[in-house]
């Protein structure tokens, strides 16, 4: 049976986005779960076929570190056989039900259904998005109680597709993605396939809102981004410049302690808060356009 060289770290849940990417820029499998049920702390695994690459491993983690302001983890290194990791990553990522409207599920489980659910199939452990983390599942949740947008949607920072593809399969539009990484551009490109919602869906890399395909379909309707809270603030502007009068913006990525100052940012652009969900300790915002 074949052995390969397992890497994992611990760290905050706040931080596993950045440490995802870092493995998913480097290994050639990833996964991430929670390590307990008070979801405080995430175990971010990934596999090397190549040793050589163990370097650049260790450089991305070091990058995802200062991203996220803390200390460095402790890599834990060991091997696991091939199929094993296989059938634990599976066991890790089964059907989850989102909201009322939701069913999320891996490509292992594609033919599971829900009466009354529209179900989206993820590849599992590719980007972020799998349903799984609390900022994925306020924003499904907050999609679903929203109407029909008339006009365009844009998905900024787009990971998996997974929110581009709720809106998709919730109304039928068209729906921009777009993410800073090749990787995760890739990944939702090919999980539109999967959904049969090419289509409709279009996912490019690029710089969020000054990415060229975004600008081009401007103005939206409604636009989503599960990021941090940072970055957000510095988007606002933008965000505000390219979504039409009364077009809603759904933001993710942040705890209710850092919700103000997003909010703030936000309302300083001319937007106002219209809903506001909570789903363990993590914040996600409905704002409107004036």
């Amino acid at each position: 049976m074949k052995r390969l060289a397992l890497f994992s770290v611990r760290v905050p849940e706040a931080a596993v986005p950045a440490f995802v990417a870092a493995f998913e820029s480097v290994c050639d499998s990833v996964e991430f779960v929670r390590e307990d049920e008070s979801c405080a702390t995430w175990v971010v695994s990934g596999l090397l076929r190549d040793p050589s690459r163990r370097g650049g491993l260790d450089a991305a983690l070091a990058l995802a570190a200062a991203a996220t302001s803390i200390a460095p983890p402790e890599v834990a290194e060991g091997e696991v056989e091939q199929d094993g990791w296989l059938a634990r990553s599976l066991s890790s990522f089964p059907p989850r039900p989102i909201g009322r409207r939701f069913l999320i599920r891996g490509t292992h489980d594609a033919h599971i259904t829900n009466p009354g659910r529209l179900a989206l199939t993820i590849d599992a452990g590719l980007a972020f998005g799998s349903g799984e983390h609390a900022t994925t599942r306020g924003c499904l949740i907050a999609l679903e109680q929203l109407r029909r947008p008339a006009g365009p949607v844009a998905d900024i920072g787009t990971g998996s597709g997974v929110l581009a593809l709720a809106a998709a399969k919730l109304w039928h539009v068209k729906v921009v993605g777009v993410d800073c990484e090749c990787w995760a551009a890739h990944t939702a490109a090919q999980n539109a396939k999967a959904n049969g919602l090419a289509r409709f869906v279009r996912v490019v890399r690029g710089d969020g809102w000054r990415a060229p395909a975004i600008r081009h379909r401007a103005p939206y309707a409604l636009a989503l981004a599960n990021i941090f809270a940072r970055p957000l603030c510095t988007m606002a502007r933008e965000a505000s410049r390219r979504l039409a009068r009364g077009g809603r913006l759904i933001l993710s990525g942040f705890h209710p302690a850092q919700a103000r100052l997003v909010l703030t940012a936000h309302r300083r652009v001319g937007f106002v808060l219209v809903r506001r969900h909570e789903v363990e300790s993590w914040t996600t915002l409905v704002l409107a356009k004036r």
